[in-house]
This record gives structure tokens, sequence and C-alpha cells, in this order.
């Protein structure tokens, strides 16, 4: 199993220096990050909800491509509808070469109506504006010759985009994906899949069995890690840190429900008590201390998945216990190099 980073700086206005130092602890996160062994980067976009969350995700993925030498720089997503697709073909080519060829483009239609409300689109273009999106970028990558547009939303005459990106054809192409005929149809289009970090562990089973029997009905085989799924976690060392890590996680999606709704195949449910150590913990997060968790991945290995996104933690301890304690539990070539050592060390 593979990890890597979900999320994204949150800007604090101290009403002194503003937002321009506001990045640096997320810079020190990912430095770390990488350090640790961790795979990959994805950056959130959003926009207008006033709380600070990242919206120029290239931008910030550019900077990443400078401090780092390993890292897969990811986008979770990029929400085609905002942008103009030939400007960001060239913006994401250039990040594939300045990172010579660690960019994973994720994108996707969107869903919080504050933003389609800002954009000034309206949301029933979401889908229709996406597909065309898709069609220009693809076509903006691989194409060598001038070509000419004119689609819906689009027109563009006499084109030839630069650069050509470092991976060829094109960096990977991610979508994200909630319901089931979603789901379906991101297998069809021979994206890779991100799963989001809302769903209980039963509903998450069943994504990736639509997925597995899509894969196999559009004659694709089935690879562990072209599916993505991101998980919260809070390791906990005590019966009063578990509380409030639920109480905490609690209120962070009950205020962005409230304020932005629910993403597609989730539902407004959580369980009624967290807290009862007796009942059987099927909420979506890693929560428990490093037993617990190592028990709760390995529920998800057996389900297929392979690739795990942990949303970004509040500081660098965290980052590093889960790689001390948790990550060579699950990582097979640890493990195996540490089996095959037992014999020597025995006869020592």
């Amino acid at each position: 199993m593979k990890f890597g980073l979900f999320g994204g700086a949150v800007l604090k206005n101290d009403g002194n220096s503003g937002d321009s130092l506001g990045y640096e602890p997320f810079m020190d996160i990912v430095l770390e990050a990488e350090s640790l062994g961790f795979q990959s980067m994805f950056l959130v976009e959003h926009h207008f909800g006033g709380d600070g969350q990242i919206s120029a995700s290239l931008n910030l993925l550019s900077h990443l491509s400078a401090l780092t030498s390993k890292l897969r720089l990811g986008t979770a997503v990029t929400v085609l509808p905002w942008h103009n697709p030939v400007l960001l073909a060239e913006q994401v080519a250039t990040l594939d070469v300045l990172s010579q060829g660690r960019v994973d483009f994720g994108v996707g239609k969107g869903y919080r109506d504050i933003e389609y409300k800002g954009f000034c689109i309206p949301k029933e273009e979401a889908f229709d504006r996406y597909q065309e999106a898709i069609k220009i970028i693809k076509k903006s990558w691989t194409c060598r010759d001038k070509f000419s547009w004119d689609g819906v939303y689009w027109k563009f005459k006499d084109i030839i985009v630069e650069p050509a990106p470092f991976q060829k054809p094109h960096p990977p192409l991610w979508s994200a994906a909630g319901s089931d005929d979603s789901i379906r149809a991101v297998s069809g289009s021979g994206f890779n899949v991100l799963f989001d970090h809302f769903a209980t562990f039963e509903r998450t089973k069943q994504r990736l069995d639509i997925w597995r029997a899509a894969c196999t009905e559009n004659g694709r085989k089935f690879d562990p890690y072209e599916v993505c799924l991101a998980r919260g976690l809070t390791i906990t060392l005590s019966d009063k840190e578990y509380d409030e890590a639920i109480q905490r996680r609690e209120a962070r999606l009950s205020k962005m429900i409230n304020r932005f709704g629910t993403l597609p195949g989730v539902k407004n449910e959580r369980p009624n008590s967290y807290s009862d150590k007796g009942a059987e913990l099927d909420d979506a997060a890693l929560i428990g201390d490093p037993e617990t968790i190592i028990v709760r991945l390995k529920a998800l290995q057996e389900m297929g998945f392979e690739y795990v996104n942990i949303l970004l933690p509040d500081d660098e301890k965290s980052l590093r216990r889960f790689s001390e304690e948790i990550m060579p539990e699950l990582d097979d070539t640890i493990r195996q190099q540490t089996e095959v050592n037992e014999p020597a060390l025995a006869k020592l």
C-alpha cells in the first residue's frame, strides 16, 4: 500500500501580515512528508468560501515542484468549468515539464452552489462544459500542428499549445467520482478515479465493487493504483483524545455540509454515537491508536485499495508517527524483507 497527502493550505489572515505568509506551515509538512516516504500531494481547489482554502492550486504546485524531487504533484480536483481549457493545458504542461513528469491531473465539474453563482455559470451546464474542456485539453496536449476549435462554450483559431507535456502522451488524468453512474462513467473514460473521504467503509466498498465491475464491462484491467482513496487521519493515544477527535471531525463535517451540501453519492448521515467503543466504528475516518488505524487500513486493503491519500494533518508529529508505526505494517516490501531476514537473524 502506498500513501499520499490530500488537502491544501489554509490562509489565516491575522490582520497585520495579510495572507502572504500563510503557506509556510503547509510547505513544511509537505517537505517532511516527502522525506518520510509519502508518494504524492493532491491539492484541492475552492473559491469564494471565505475560509482561506486554496484557490490557485497549480500556482502552489509549481512552487512545490521546485522544493521537491520525488513527490507526485496532483490536483483533486481542478474544476474545469471555471477555467479556459487552453490556458489550463498550457499551465499543466508547464508544471509537468518543470517537475520532470510528476504531475497527476485530477479534474471535476464542481458541486458547490456558491462557486457556480460566483462565476455566473449555470449549474445545469456543468457536465457539458466539463466534457468539452476535456476534449480541448487532450487535443492541446497531443496535437503538434495548429488546430481550431468551434465548440458550444469555447472557440479557438489556428492555435498550437506549448509546451508539450513531459509525460507522454500527457499527464495521468484522474476524476473524482461519488455516485454509481459517475464511477461507471470515469471507468469508461479511461481516467483514474479519486474517491472522497466522506463515505463510510460500507459505501467505500460498494464504490470499489462498482469500479471493478465497470472495468470488466469496459474491457479494462483493474489496477489498484489507478484508484486513490482519501481518508481523514487522527492518531489518538487515550480515550479522551479519541472522543475529542470525533467531536472535532463531526463539527467540521457538519459545518461544511451546512454551508456547501454533501458530495454526490454521500448521504448526510453520521452514526448516532461515536464514543461507544463496543459498537463497530463505521465512519469514514481513520481515528484511534496506531493499532486501530492499522486494522482499519488492512480492512481497506482487503477490499482492494492500495493507494490512500491521508488528509493533511495539523502538524509534522502525526506524519512521523504514521510513517514510523503504521506505514511499515502496510508496506509489502518492508514486511517481506523483514521476513527474509528473520531466519538469518535467528542464527546469530
